[in-house]
């Protein structure tokens, strides 16, 4: 269901709609908040020099280093006395960054999620799980107030105590569950060590993010619910959950709120803007945003973006599933490589389950790279729960030529029986990074 007309607007009344918020917020941000004001002045810019949604590309670009540099407040456009709500990230890499909303900006949020949760399948009167965490991080809040603005009755059960999960799953008799796509499965996989079929509950639909994952992962969340399983984008910087959804009638990218957001797809090298199906750095201008706008922030995220109309009757642009982070592409002798790209091809070996890790192992310039992976109880019940046994080494290799041929590293595989990877209760960690003495 199409809960706003902007979702389906032409494109002449989508720009006018861009450019006068993209006008609103310049002027905005000139006027109260000096970073912003001095970057302006350094380059001879004025709020009336933007007269047309292209004219973004004179402004400034903003950085995660710009926000951390300015932190906690030094960003916001509005005094402190206006601020009803306050988000951060953990901060495992320095300063945090801090983000604010005004009452207003908060009910702009819940709006923008409660048109997420619809696109992907969820209405009114109808129960959503909520597994992403509450507190400092987005997703769990976001979700929450989306989904009453949607008129959900909504299950506030955070991340973590999974059979507690299962039990309210059971009970409740949810139509929509959210959470992040590998906690997800460690919900099903519980499930089906209790001797619970998770194909039996009421789920219809999921709304998944908050880490990268690929088609493959889909597929295996799909099958193992009886779900169609929807990809939903945001990040706090910008606003948190709802920039971005996936409509559950076409699931063929994401849909953007371009009433709220501006796109753009840049080379992060160059930092000139590439074109639309083509692979590049996601850059988001806020343009209704009141405590924190931001102008041209630099995602690190890496997708492509679409602008041709949707099965759904939706006109706004899409992005792809997003392949990874900039920060998060790891160099394995020489090659670069996301994990969702080794995601993308492990997951069609027959035999294992969709749990894995790549260990980098460093010695001075010397690195080494293991990638474990886990059998199924099918595969390991074939080798007589042997780890020794010929197909282990046969499976090893199969993965080996598949990584080779197809992402182009070199890796050494370990095979280890089912359930010894770690399972997550929120995002996944995928790479474990080793000094070797």
């Amino acid at each position: 269901m199409i809960l706003h007309k902007n979702e389906s607007a032409s494109k002449s009344d989508m720009e006018q709609v861009q450019l006068d918020g993209l006008k609103a917020t310049v002027q905005r941000v000139y006027e109260n908040v000096p970073f912003y004001r001095e970057q302006f002045d350094a380059l001879g810019l004025k709020p009336s020099d933007i007269q047309t949604v292209k004219d973004v590309q004179k402004l400034p670009f903003l950085q995660k280093k710009d926000l951390r540099a300015h932190y906690p407040f030094g960003l916001f456009a509005v005094d402190r006395s206006e601020l009803v709500r306050l988000h951060a990230s953990s901060g495992t890499s320095g300063k945090p960054t801090v983000v604010g909303y005004t009452k207003k900006d908060v009910q702009m949020w819940s709006d923008l999620v409660a048109r997420a949760i619809s696109l992907a399948g969820g209405k009114k009167g109808e129960i959503l799980h909520n597994a992403y965490g509450y507190g400092l991080f987005t997703g769990g809040l976001g979700l929450h107030f989306g989904s009453e603005e949607l008129g959900m009755a909504t299950v506030p059960v955070s991340g973590g105590n999974t059979e507690r999960q299962i039990t309210l799953i059971e009970d409740f008799k949810p139509t929509v569950i959210c959470g992040t796509p590998s906690y997800m499965l460690n919900i099903a996989e519980r499930m089906e060590l209790m001797g619970k079929d998770p194909r039996a509950t009421s789920l219809k639909y999921g709304i998944f993010g908050a880490e990268p994952w690929s088609e493959e992962m889909r597929r295996t969340l799909e099958e193992k619910f009886d779900i169609k399983a929807c990809d939903i984008y945001g990040l706090s910087e910008v606003l948190g959950p709802g920039v971005a959804m996936e409509c559950h009638e076409a699931q063929d990218g994401l849909h953007v709120a371009e009433d709220h957001f501006l796109v753009e797809v840049i080379d992060p090298e160059t930092m000139q803007p590439v074109p639309d199906g083509e692979d590049g750095e996601l850059v988001f201008t806020s343009l209704t945003k009141e405590a924190f706008p931001v102008i041209r922030y630099r995602t690190g995220d890496i997708a492509s973006v679409t602008r041709e109309p949707c099965a759904c009757g939706r006109t706004t642009a899409r992005m792809s599933r997003v392949k990874g982070r900039i920060d998060d592409m790891l160099i394995i002798r020489g090659v670069n490589v996301f994990p969702s790209e080794i995601e993308h091809f492990l997951l069609q070996v027959k035999g294992i389950v969709p749990h894995y890790q790549l260990h980098l192992m460093r010695k001075g310039s010397m690195q080494q790279v293991e990638l474990q992976v886990e059998v199924d109880e099918a595969f390991y019940g074939s080798i007589g729960e042997n780890l020794k046994h010929e197909k282990c080494a046969t499976l090893s290799r199969q993965i080996r030529t598949i990584m080779k041929n197809n992402c182009l590293v070199s890796v050494d595989v370990r095979v280890n029986k089912p359930n010894s990877i770690p399972r997550s209760e929120g995002k996944a960690v995928r790479v474990v990074e080793q000094m070797m003495s």
